[in-house]
């Protein structure tokens, strides 16, 4: 689908790698361009795997830099500033995430760049935004988490604020950012020219808020974390069994109609006989269910629940998710040919198309590559370009 787009990925660490992963996965070429020591994820580890020329590969990069082209440069030296520019004559976007002012020291300021490409679409990933009073801050996950109210509606209590387990914050600033640059491209055919477009660490915060946002700015009611149970709908979320806990979603009254028999529960209690009510009465409801569901184990609740059609599931391990048939079914495990490392088995693109169901967008996705890999192929093509627009 982006076959045709070329895209100059400067960003290092997650945000921006991740943004140019969702690009290079629907068939986009993306040149990777590090510093001669390499993003820093190469070094974010243990684990560590070593490959067939004795180089430790962090599994840290290998997870957001797939499809990609490796090349290497200092672009505080003219050599580097020189393919920069080859770059970006031939590029249709450049994804950065410095800091507020870096690429205008380095002489690739906004103007300069679209002097060289009017049609070059330019994405800057901050952690608080290009401007504001608080702009110059370094953008770190867990401090976005935490300033932007994740981590006080995450956890078992609000005494006990809880980051979510994958790097969420810079994860939502690489998606909005593709979204953004697939935006600007599709604009790009109606007015010829390209457009800056930003998003931060902050924004991917605040923008997913969804109902606790409006709870607050509309109802005026401050969300505090709740644990496993969803603050506006009950019973949702995690129940213990005999053995091991079962997630259960009860989210319509038609849903309570079919829950409560199973539980014991006459479905018109006048302390549960709608969702405000189970909601006030969520700790009386709770420890209705969990004593019901003492009586037998997770994988007998979780038959009889599917039985009477209630959306209920159980918490996998990643061991177990990437052994799920659904898992594989849905293409979501790649296999790549590392350059050392071999074949690996990698977490794959989230987009399924009708032409090529099993593999995202592309004929073959490529493993993450080597620090400068494409060094001497991607030069190879810079001359070819120019020799032809001469």
């Amino acid at each position: 689908m982006l076959s045709d787009i070329v895209v100059v990925d400067l960003t290092r660490a997650l945000a921006g790698p991740h943004a140019a992963m969702m690009l290079g996965d629907l068939g986009a070429t993306v040149i990777k361009v590090e510093s001669p020591g390499g993003d820093d994820t190469r070094q974010w580890g243990p684990p560590f795997v070593t490959g067939s020329e004795g180089d430790e590969q962090a599994t840290y990069y290998l997870s957001c830099n797939r499809n990609k082209l490796s090349v290497t440069a200092d672009l505080k030296s003219e050599k580097g500033r020189r393919l920069l520019e080859r770059l970006v004559l031939q590029a249709d976007v450049l994804l950065e995430n410095f800091r507020p002012g870096v690429l205008e020291r380095l002489g690739f300021g906004y103007e300069h760049l679209q002097e060289l490409n009017p049609r070059l679409v330019i994405c800057q990933i901050t952690g608080f935004g290009h401007d504001g009073p608080e702009s110059t801050r370094a953008g770190y996950d867990q401090i976005a988490q935490g300033e932007g109210g994740l981590m006080s509606m995450t956890g078992p209590d609000a005494e006990h604020p809880t980051k979510v387990g994958v790097p969420i914050a810079d994860l939502l600033a690489g998606m909005n950012a593709a979204y953004g640059i697939a935006a600007a491209l599709h604009e790009r055919d109606r007015t010829g020219r390209g457009r800056v477009v930003r998003t931060s660490l902050l924004a991917g915060m605040v923008g997913v808020h969804a109902f606790q946002g409006t709870r607050w700015t509309v109802a005026g009611e401050l969300p505090r974390a709740a644990g496993n149970h969803h603050p506006s709908i009950s019973p949702y979320g995690l129940f213990r069994t005999a053995d091991a806990p079962v997630q259960l979603s009860v989210g319509s009254e038609g849903l309570w109609r079919r829950f409560a028999p199973l539980i014991g529960v006459d479905v018109d209690d006048p302390a549960f006989s709608s969702n405000p009510l189970r909601v006030r009465n969520r700790d009386a409801l709770t420890a209705r269910i969990e004593s019901a569901f003492a009586s037998e184990g997770a994988e007998v609740w979780l038959a009889r629940l599917a039985e009477a059609g209630v959306p209920a599931g159980k918490v996998r391990q990643l061991d177990d998710v990437y052994a799920w048939d659904q898992t594989l079914s849905q293409g979501l495990l790649v296999e790549v040919d590392h350059e050392t490392l071999g074949p690996i088995e990698i977490p794959g693109p989230v987009l399924r198309l009708d032409d090529n169901p099993y593999a995202g967008a592309r004929e073959k996705n490529l493993a993450p590559p080597r620090l400068g890999q494409h060094n001497a192929e991607v030069d190879a093509w810079l001359d070819e370009q120019e020799s032809t627009a001469r």
